[in-house]
């Protein structure tokens, strides 16, 4: 299968007189790829024994990212001595007696920037830019000081007040760089079925960027997606006999505390009851920690439960939990926005249900909103407490599943 026109340019930049490619746009739209291709076919015709670097929100979505596939790539493999140093993290590639290091990074925070420091590169890949703080990216390129060195950028797009979008993307001309927008047409290797999926996968927000490709504001109600059929008046009886159960907590002392109980059956998960309880209400009183277990047993009733999912930073209540002896705990997979993305798709897919009687779900639902005074994507820090609770369900246990663990 041959390259759209916009891959074509990728594989011709290069030979440009641009210092900087910068690859932006809808998913599964054949930016990725491409440049891991073309960065590597530039490093290997233009230097010796010199280091790179391939960068990435971590270094484990680096290797799933471009260093997998890379490695599969039969030209590359037939052309050139190519193997991933695992303990290293890095690529050692070598043809004849030419030899170049590409050392993979992580850029997942503030602290990140530590990483970098002190090594001398000659040219480097920041894949999902738009996901690394600006102080990684910054000393990144800055440790590009070999003659000859440029950027490769690619990412999918965020709120048009990014520090990147604003940076490089309007400022294309002035870093002299090459700027490329994809859609997911640019992709050849995608047919009708699978484009029409991903147009149905995304709503909101959620649709613009991914799909259509757009810097766009996050506003309004986050999970637009949420609709009426998606409260239930029965869980089937399939799920309750056959089904794995678990309950997700996010805990509060003066906040409210919000805990589910899940029904994880054939793919769908079913919220089949919950507690929710908000000490600022008139006639409450701030509960206590066993005062709160106690309320999580009722929830649980006879049934096994798997896991609870615990809000990461509710050190004290974890600890009641495990005093107690009844259940397992899981430290609950807490990155806002990917917990929210996940959240998203999963209501739009249809695999979460919520019986009638959760009220406090549903209400929230219904008032959680974007903060659109905020310069980065962000929620309005109300009416989010079942929202956390659910959120950490989906990005740890169902994740799990959907990668098939």
């Amino acid at each position: 299968m041959g390259f759209s026109e916009k891959q074509r340019q990728i594989l011709r930049f290069p030979y440009t007189q641009y210092q900087a490619l910068i690859c932006d746009g809808a998913v599964r739209s054949g930016k990725t790829s491409v440049m891991s291709l073309s960065f590597v076919l530039w490093v290997m015709g233009n230097f010796r024994g010199c280091s790179f670097a391939i960068c990435g929100k971590s270094v484990g979505s680096v290797e799933r990212n471009i260093v997998t596939p890379l490695l599969s790539v039969g030209y590359l493999r037939g052309h050139f001595d190519i193997r991933y140093l695992r303990g290293d993290h890095m690529l050692l590639i070598r043809r004849g007696e030419r030899e170049n290091r590409i050392y993979l990074f992580g850029g997942k925070d503030e602290s990140s920037y530590a990483l970098i420091q002190g090594v001398t590169l000659a040219g480097i890949l920041l894949d999902e830019v738009a996901l690394m703080p600006r102080s990684f990216v910054e000393q990144a390129l800055a440790r590009c000081s070999v003659a000859g060195a440029r950027f490769w950028f690619n990412c999918n797009p965020d709120s048009p007040r990014h520090w990147f979008y604003q940076e490089w993307i309007l400022g294309a001309q002035r870093h002299n760089a090459l700027h490329l927008h994809f859609l997911m047409e640019d992709n050849p290797g995608l047919g009708a079925e699978t484009l029409e999926l991903y147009r149905t996968t995304y709503s909101g927000v959620f649709y613009q960027r991914y799909v259509l490709g757009e810097w766009v504001v996050a506003e309004g109600l986050v999970y637009t997606m949420f609709q009426s059929g998606l409260v239930v008046d029965e869980i089937p009886w399939q799920a309750k006999q056959r089904g794995r159960w678990f309950i997700s907590v996010d805990y509060g002392t003066v906040n409210p505390t919000s805990a589910g109980l899940w029904c994880l059956w054939n793919g769908t998960a079913y919220r089949v009851s919950e507690y929710y309880y908000d000490s600022r209400k008139p006639g409450h009183i701030q509960r206590t920690d066993e005062e709160h277990y106690l309320e999580i047993e009722k929830l649980a009733g006879s049934r096994q439960i798997e896991r609870i999912v615990l809000d990461p930073s509710a050190a004290s209540f974890k600890a009641t939990i495990r005093r107690h002896g009844r259940f397992s705990v899981w430290d609950a997979v807490n990155s806002v926005l990917d917990g929210i993305r996940l959240t998203a798709t999963l209501l739009k897919a249809g695999r979460l249900k919520f019986h009638r009687s959760c009220e406090g779900c549903l209400g929230e639902f219904q008032a959680y909103r974007w903060d659109t005074d905020a310069r980065e994507d962000a929620v309005i820090k109300e009416n989010d407490h079942a929202m956390d609770d659910i959120r950490y369900f989906c990005a740890t246990v169902m994740a799990r599943g959907m990668r098939g663990v």
